[in-house]
């Protein structure tokens, strides 16, 4: 079975490193909020770990745990890391959104 989420090796890269920096797990968790110039936003931050119901991908060692009720709005996504003159983010490259912002960190459905 296909992951419904994949990690890029860049962005289980920058992962890996912010998690070495804080001497935390590798674990990265994308969870989607009501927001954002679009209607929802996406969220990263490290975790310690996936919870019960998460959904788990794994690329180079690096964890990405999504909440189910998320998972319903970005599945078949794929989480890149970039960098660009603008700056360098985590980005969310979702089949689902129907529209986006110029930010490029919130989306609608």
């Amino acid at each position: 079975m296909t992951a419904p989420l994949t990690l890029t090796p860049a962005a289980a890269r920058r992962v890996s490193a912010i998690a070495a920096r804080q001497a935390r797990p590798a674990v990265l968790r994308l969870a989607v909020e009501g927001g954002g110039c679009s209607g929802f936003q996406y969220r990263f931050e490290l975790a310690d770990g996936p919870d019960a119901d998460d959904m788990v991908s794994e690329m180079d060692g690096v964890r990405l745990v999504v909440d189910p009720v998320s998972l319903d709005l970005v599945s078949g996504s794929t989480v890149d890391y970039v960098e660009s003159l603008g700056g360098a983010a985590f980005k969310v490259a979702n089949p689902q959104a129907a529209a986006g912002c110029g930010c490029g960190s919130s989306f609608g459905i």
